[in-house]
Parts: C-alpha cells; sequence; structure tokens
C-alpha cells in the first residue's frame, strides 16, 4: 500500500475536502497547493499524477492529530470534529440534488399517461403527477456505528 492509498484513504473516511486538507497542512506550517493536492489524489497512470511523499503524510497526519484533538492549550472532542465534517458534507450533499425530480415532458409516468405539467388530474385542480405522501410513514433512523468500548485485554 502506498502513501497515497493511505492519504486517499483517510480523506474519504473522514470525509473531507480539498480546502479542509489544505487548512489541516497548514496547521502545522506545510504548504501546498491544491493542483499539487489534486496530483497526489490522481490514477497512477495519469499523465500528471505524483507521488505521495513520506514528509506530505507525515506532515497531513501531524496536522490531523492537532485538527481532531486540538492543543494542549484549547483540547477538543475529536468525535465532534468528525460529527461536525460529516454534517457539512451531508448538508451540501442535500442543497445539491433538487428537491423534486419530474419526469421528462412527454414521457408516461408510471400511470402510463403522459405528463403534462399544466393540466390537473381532477376537478380539485392538482396536478396529476403528485402522490399522497402523507400515507406514507418514515421508518425512525437507525444508527449504525456504536460506541465501542475497547479493555485491550483488562477485566
Amino acid at each position: 500500500m502506498t502513501n497515497n492509498d493511505i492519504f486517499k484513504k483517510l480523506r474519504v473516511a473522514l470525509q473531507l475536502r480539498d480546502e479542509q486538507i489544505l487548512e489541516i497542512l497548514e496547521l502545522v506550517d506545510f504548504r501546498m497547493d491544491k493542483p499539487e493536492l489534486n496530483a497526489l489524489f490522481r490514477a497512477e497512470d495519469h499523465p500528471n499524477f505524483m507521488e505521495c511523499g513520506d514528509q506530505v503524510l507525515r506532515n497531513f497526519l501531524n496536522g490531523l492529530i492537532i485538527h481532531l484533538r486540538g492543543t494542549k492549550e484549547e483540547p477538543k472532542n475529536a468525535m465532534d470534529v468528525i460529527s461536525k465534517n460529516r454534517d457539512e458534507v451531508n448538508n451540501r450533499a442535500k442543497s445539491a440534488k433538487p428537491a423534486v425530480s419530474n419526469p421528462p415532458k412527454g414521457k408516461p409516468s408510471s400511470t402510463g399517461k403522459p405528463y403534462s405539467p399544466g393540466k390537473p388530474s381532477s376537478s380539485t385542480g392538482k396536478p396529476a403527477f403528485k402522490s399522497n405522501d402523507r400515507s406514507k410513514k418514515q421508518a425512525p433512523k437507525i444508527e449504525i456505528v456504536e460506541k465501542v468500548r475497547y479493555k485491550n485485554g483488562k477485566k
């Protein structure tokens, strides 16, 4: 496993964006440009691929410790930082998706009738493509990852 693979896996596992990685590297006074960073995450056969050296990975890991744990004077809870990053990613993903996806004009819908946004389906004046969402209740969200307490061989 190469340093590039380790760097990629950490980026995905911690859901870090390029700007966040650059900020983490700034914490340990290691400056890198965004194109240099993107070259580390490219495929090995790409012409602009750059191998991640030990110094880059070492500085990233040291900066990651400061980012997650904080400094001695200002300690942080690592799980709070990770959950904050996860919430930012989820909010960004929700805002990027359209609220309602309408089928293309002229294509038949699931009912077999062609889609027509202007024509009401009944005398109530409501369009034909709306469904009754109130009848469907969503199941409660189940937390997949639970807190695990490691005893490390102690009883």
